[in-house]
């Protein structure tokens, strides 16, 4: 993704990885026809005609903010070397230290890492393996995390996959000092309109949340994982298998795709390829997405 400059307020990619599923686990109500209507404006080389073969194929990345002499990362991905018992996730070894400096910014110079929620795949950089313990990547950070995401994780002591993540991302933040545990609709930066802010978007996990950004240009929103892929802009209303609650994250990735289609508004998605950065737009009685350029 090509720096997007909105005004006084830039947005980079930090890459970290891709991973695939079958479209059949993932959303297994997706038909020949949808697939169809997707290929008019979207397609990768994972993807094929027939949903039985067609893989369902994510980006792992962060997003950089400039704002307000401020350096904001909003979600780490999966992390390095965490032990995982999802298999996609597991014992990673990738560049994205790398990459992260490859756009002149160092762990060191982080002020603020914001979570959209809590899930492993977005908490994951949180924190670094050195000298055998878990410390937080980000050493002069603050780590903001909404108030109910971390109130759930904290209590997920039976599933596997939760309650890795809390222990070696979440815990050691919160142990070194430098969690902020706000509630939902906190403002992070400036104010509501003009700065980072935060918006409840419950559905997808117990907190999830929208982040919002602006600053004297059209506004930014790092839409976590309202959606995961292009195909769910054609069916919103299909559930996602890893829901918490899956009527209720249906009910706000409607609400996302109707409030911001057809306007300046610069979407963020957590796991979009390409460019992933774009704008919504209607599409008959669906949407569609136009990616951002390079």
């Amino acid at each position: 993704m090509r720096k997007v400059i909105l005004g006084d307020l830039s947005v980079d990619k930090v890459f970290e990885s891709e991973g695939s599923m079958p479209m059949s686990m993932s959303l297994p109500q997706v038909t020949v026809e949808d697939l169809a209507a997707l290929k008019h404006w979207y397609w990768d080389e994972t993807l094929a005609d027939d949903p039985t073969t067609a893989m369902f194929t994510l980006s792992t990345h962060s997003y950089l903010l400039c704002l307000d002499g401020k350096k904001i990362l909003v979600d780490t991905c999966n992390g390095n070397h965490k032990t995982r018992s999802v298999p996609l996730a597991h014992n990673l070894d990738t560049r994205y230290l790398e990459n992260l400096a490859a756009l002149g910014v160092t762990p060191e110079e982080i002020d603020f890492v914001m979570c959209t929620h809590m899930h492993a795949d977005h908490v994951g950089w949180n924190t670094r393996l050195i000298d055998g313990r878990w410390v937080p990547t980000f050493p002069n950070a603050c780590y903001v995390m909404g108030r109910t995401d971390y109130a759930f994780f904290s209590e997920q002591t039976e599933e596997a996959f939760h309650r890795e993540a809390y222990e070696d991302s979440v815990l050691p933040v919160v142990k070194a000092g430098q969690a902020r545990i706000v509630d939902e609709d906190s403002v992070i930066v400036g104010q509501a309109g003009a700065g980072l802010w935060m918006e409840p978007a419950f559905g997808h996990s117990a907190g999830s949340c929208l982040l919002h950004a602006r600053k004297g240009g059209p506004q930014a929103v790092f839409t976590g994982d309202i959606f995961h892929h292009p195909v769910q802009l054609v069916r919103p209303d299909y559930p996602f298998f890893f829901d918490h609650d899956g009527p209720t994250a249906v009910a706000v990735r409607k609400m996302v795709l109707e409030r911001y289609a057809d306007t300046d508004t610069v979407i963020f998605p957590a796991h979009f390829r390409k460019t992933s950065a774009g704008w919504v737009k209607r599409n008959g009685g669906a949407f569609r997405y136009e990616f951002t350029e390079g």
